[in-house]
């Protein structure tokens, strides 16, 4: 049997809702950028990288560990 890490799905799940977040955040300041594109790219790519790695966390909790 195998049990599931609920706080590692938790923070998961509150890893990709502030990903989300910082998203849409800095996509509204990008009007006051001098370098619109390069900023939402970096951004891009940090939200990504966080989502990831939720979602990672995630699927790792919900397959638990040997009881």
């Amino acid at each position: 049997m195998r049990q599931k890490n609920w706080r590692a799905v938790i923070v998961g799940f509150v890893l990709i809702i502030l990903a989300v977040a910082f998203y849409l955040f800095m996509l509204a300041n990008t009007s006051r950028s001098n370098d619109p594109v390069a900023l939402m790219r970096i951004v891009g790519t940090v939200s990504g990288v966080v989502s990831g790695l939720a979602f990672a966390m995630i699927v790792v909790g919900l397959i638990g560990k040997k009881v």
